[in-house]
């Protein structure tokens, strides 16, 4: 089981870097990327810490760490920059803080995220229009269908926003705490409430997790190339 996108006590999360892999290992994870919330002051520094508790996990508990951040209530117009900057620093990926119907997110920052070649994940798109769902599609940035509460009431949209539009979804936890940690009976109980086929599902389910894996291990050895 993978989830690409948490939280630790580096952002809002209640857990350390190595709390929450060891959580995600006894709840049987096989990758886990912890994704705290960054802008451009504390990007480097969450990187950092973020980084070197990974490495020491992944070398010790044999799971899967990526080290990512999720780009939040930044300017639309730095998503570009923030992103790159992100890639630039060590992240192994970047998600984007959609926009969520809970939360007052900047409009037109799911456009810029689904534009942006750098960002791997738009999390939580709330009402995304076609036309975003459309770009995501040709620029290969992931839509989220989220477990977490609030930002999933537009998981129905979403899902069928991505299956007009081609797009791919997959099912992150969005976690905060251990609680939030997801379950493999849940995560298919998320994709079945979102209105998902059991085709679909199949797919979000075990196909996307490994496509998105695919595309971050080739940017990770075209990168050491």
């Amino acid at each position: 089981m993978a989830d690409f996108h948490t939280h630790t006590f580096l952002s809002d999360g209640v857990l350390s870097p190595c709390e929450l892999i060891r959580t995600g290992v006894a709840c049987g994870y096989g990758q886990i990327a912890l994704t705290d919330h960054v802008g451009a002051g504390s990007m480097e520094r969450v990187l950092k810490e973020l980084k070197a508790d990974c490495q020491l996990a992944a070398k010790a508990w044999g799971i899967k760490t990526w080290v990512g951040v999720e780009l939040t209530h930044v300017p639309a117009q730095a998503v570009p920059f923030l992103a790159a900057q992100a890639k630039s620093l060590g992240a192994d990926l970047v998600l984007v803080h959609g926009e969520t119907i809970t939360e007052p997110v900047e409009t037109g920052t799911n456009r810029a995220a689904v534009s942006c070649p750098d960002v791997d994940i738009l999390a939580h798109p709330g009402l995304i229009t076609p036309e975003e769902t459309r770009l995501a599609a040709e620029n290969g940035v992931f839509l989220e269908i989220s477990a977490r509460r609030g930002h999933a009431y537009a998981n129905g949209h979403v899902a069928r926003m991505a299956r007009e539009a081609g797009a791919e979804l997959i099912i992150n936890s969005d976690s905060h705490e251990p609680r939030d940690l997801l379950t493999a009976e849940f995560r298919r109980q998320v994709g079945i409430g979102a209105g998902l086929s059991a085709t679909e599902l199949e797919k979000v389910l075990a196909e996307a997790p490994r496509k998105l894996c695919w595309k971050l291990e080739g940017r990770k050895k075209a990168n050491y190339v």
